[in-house]
């Protein structure tokens, strides 16, 4: 049977600028009227004429509209000449597996369907974004030709007749207009599963989790929080590493995530916290909507940090075959990160790259073959085996370091502490707060930090002084391609290492985020509680961004 493609007229919609990690609204804003066509439409067009005869991937973390926009993407695709489209089973991969799949297939890049961490339902968010043909977030000139076309737009195309069922794996051709168009419904896990096995050890893992080893079985509890982690959870922890169902709980993806937050931190995974904090596990994890992001807790809920656990598996990378075989490069981090993993990089005489916040940065570093192993404070850690980050490679990371030490992991964390001293890190959300006051706060104290006088300044608080050693809105120059990001967060370093960081954030949906980062570093008193660590800090933080009165709160919406 041939179909033909037909062109629909349109006209632009306002707003349409991919953020950090791509365009996210709220789905009632997605349902408009030709508003996801017109997107789609200019993500499509933005990749030139290499679209033609081309191989995409879809697929994204199951939230509401997940199903039908995946579903869209393939009649405006067909109508565009696309070759083949890789779809996930009824929409859903995790943006770790599109990766993989895009770099394993060839393909020319893959549109993910994700808000990530923000919640799901009818009357909350949506997203779409494209990753590009080396399996990253598409870099900043990609995102803006897609804006610039979306400010432009006419019209879209669209094979109105073809139908796909997406929920029954399988592939289907179609004639498109004399050229063939095959739709390929594939299972979600099975290539992320394969690369994982080629990664890791699963049979050592696997004795170590059924205590076969150490007489102990590895005590899990693995929260996959109603994401799209739920189907990987199951076939690697249960099935290959041999956990008991128990051990996994919230692993059927649901469009709303069951009215959980999908964002997996002290405060939206307060479940999986209370409940190992009990005492009755040895690890705790809990991924987000999309499966990238990961927390991990330890016997009685101690807390990991992103920035600590970056720097412990960077310390331990020869506890992973992958890192055997391919050897050890560079270490990255996004630029409000604590800088804990820059002290085990200069131990090992490694390169470390201080980024901007965005995995898209990375990308570059990986395939110029300098960077193996990154993260982000924002609860993003992974390697060079893809170009994203990847919440369960994190787990079974930190699951490869228990079992190469023989120890749990309050006791690897106090004793990396004792060899590099600590970072002791907090970070500040301040959500869905008005715009205007925010960028005239964030517009005042750039004023202040850059002005003649404030390096060399002292703040003191709490009986802790700190001397100013730089401060800047800071910029970034790719060391691969020379391009070159601007403003992207307030910084002021300390001469002992701690920092402040302010930024306005980019991955919600409505209002502005503002996020204020602490990292206080002691190289000494290491066992202190954190809260009272970093208050000092923190007071001086407040101080010097005017926060309180800008953003009219006197208490951030979330701490981490």
């Amino acid at each position: 049977m041939s179909l033909s493609a037909e062109t629909v007229q349109t006209t632009p919609y306002e707003g349409q600028k991919p953020g950090t990690s791509g365009l996210r609204k709220k789905v009632k804003v997605f349902v408009q009227p030709n508003y996801t066509e017109n997107f789609v439409q200019a993500t499509l067009s933005a990749n030139g004429a290499a679209l033609a005869g081309s191989t995409l991937v879809v697929g994204g973390d199951g939230r509401y509209y997940c199903k039908e926009a995946a579903e869209l993407i393939v009649r405006i695709a067909a109508a565009n000449g696309v070759s083949k489209l890789l779809v996930g089973q009824n929409g859903i991969l995790s943006t770790p597996a599109v990766s993989s799949l895009i770099r394993h297939n060839k393909a020319l890049g893959g549109i993910v369907l994700t808000a990530s961490h923000n919640p799901g339902g009818p009357e909350n968010d949506f997203g779409i974004k494209f990753n590009c043909e080396n399996g990253g977030p598409a870099p900043d000139a990609f995102t803006n030709s897609i804006h610039k076309l979306t400010t432009e737009i006419k019209e879209y195309k669209l094979v109105r007749g073809l139908q796909i069922d997406i929920a029954k794996v399988g592939v289907s051709t179609f004639d498109i207009a004399g050229k063939p168009f095959t739709v390929n419904v594939i299972d979600s896990v099975t290539d992320y599963l394969r690369l994982m096995e080629e990664i890791f050890d699963m049979g050592k893992l696997k004795e170590f989790v059924s205590g076969k080893v150490t007489g102990k079985p590895l005590k899990m509890r693995i929260d996959a929080m109603n994401g799209v982690t739920g189907p990987y959870v199951k076939e690697i922890f249960l099935k290959r590493l041999g956990a008991s169902e128990s051990c996994v709980v919230h692993t059927t993806p649901l469009p709303d995530f069951g009215g959980l937050h999908p964002d997996p931190n002290l405060t939206y995974a307060k479940d999986l916290v209370d409940t190992v904090a009990q005492g009755d596990y040895d690890i705790g994890a809990a991924f987000d909507g999309d499966g990238d992001r990961n927390m991990i807790i330890g016997h009685k809920a101690f807390f990991v940090t992103p920035s600590d656990s970056l720097a412990v598996i960077a310390h331990y990378l020869e506890a992973i075959p992958y890192f055997q075989k391919n050897g050890v490069q560079g270490f990255a981090r996004s630029m409000p990160t604590a800088s804990a993993v820059d002290l085990v990089g200069k131990k090992l005489g490694k390169e470390v790259f201080e980024v901007p916040t965005g995995w898209k940065y990375f990308g570059n570093l990986m395939d110029a073959g300098r960077l193996c192993l990154c993260g982000e404070e924002s609860f993003g850690t992974g390697s060079n085996h893809i170009r994203e980050k990847d919440g369960i490679w994190a787990v079974l990371a930190w699951i490869s370091v228990m079992q190469h030490t023989g120890k749990g992991i309050e006791d690897i964390l106090k004793q990396h502490w004792s060899t590099y001293g600590r970072n002791y890190f907090t970070r500040y959300d301040y959500e869905e707060c008005a715009s205007d006051p925010c960028n005239e706060m964030m517009d005042t104290m750039e004023k202040t930090i850059t002005a003649a006088g404030f390096v060399g300044k002292s703040f003191s608080s709490g009986g802790k002084s700190y001397k100013v050693k730089e401060a800047d809105n800071f910029s970034y120059t790719d060391p691969v391609d020379k391009s070159v990001a601007t403003k992207q967060g307030l910084r002021i370093v300390f001469e002992d290492g701690s920092r402040i960081v302010v930024r306005l954030s980019g991955t919600g949906s409505s209002g502005a985020t503002v996020r204020l980062y602490i990292d206080s570093y002691e190289k000494e008193n290491v066992l202190g509680q954190a809260s009272v660590m970093l208050k000092p800090l923190i007071d001086i933080a407040l101080e010097i961004s005017q926060l309180p009165k800008f953003t009219g709160r006197n208490a951030p919406t979330v701490i981490t």
